[in-house]
């Protein structure tokens, strides 16, 4: 089966920089979107950031992080990377990646794949 693991969660002060990782294993079924979103307590799951897998790939921001947050990915070793520097308050949250056959940010549905999250708190 398919299985998304993620890594890099920690507790940072404003304005430090933190990169998380996602390991994914099994096979996808030609699921070519790779995705980030975030959930805060009390609020609904966002999208963060998205990307296509492959060479050439577009990439999708949430406007709270363009300019800040980087969505990258090493297709060789399975793995999407979430850079993100000036981090705020704001940013706290768990942070899920995901798998799935379109990369919109709004629709969740379309994302077949999920990690179970790995918790950013910035204060």
């Amino acid at each position: 089966h398919v299985q998304l693991v993620e890594s890099g969660g920690a507790s940072v002060q404003a304005g430090k920089s933190l990169r998380l990782s996602c390991k994914i294993t099994g096979d996808p079924y030609s699921s070519n979107c790779r995705a980030w979103f975030r959930q805060a307590p009390g609020k609904e799951r966002e999208g963060v950031a998205a990307t296509y897998i492959g060479g050439g790939g577009t990439t999708y921001y949430a406007h709270s992080v363009k300019g800040r947050f980087t969505i990258s990915q090493d297709n060789a070793k399975n793995t999407l990377y979430l850079q993100m520097n000036s981090l705020k308050p704001e940013d706290t949250g768990m942070y899920y990646c995901a798998a799935g056959f379109s990369c919109g940010l709004k629709d969740l549905n379309e994302y077949m794949y999920w990690a179970q999250g790995t918790q950013v708190t910035v204060s």
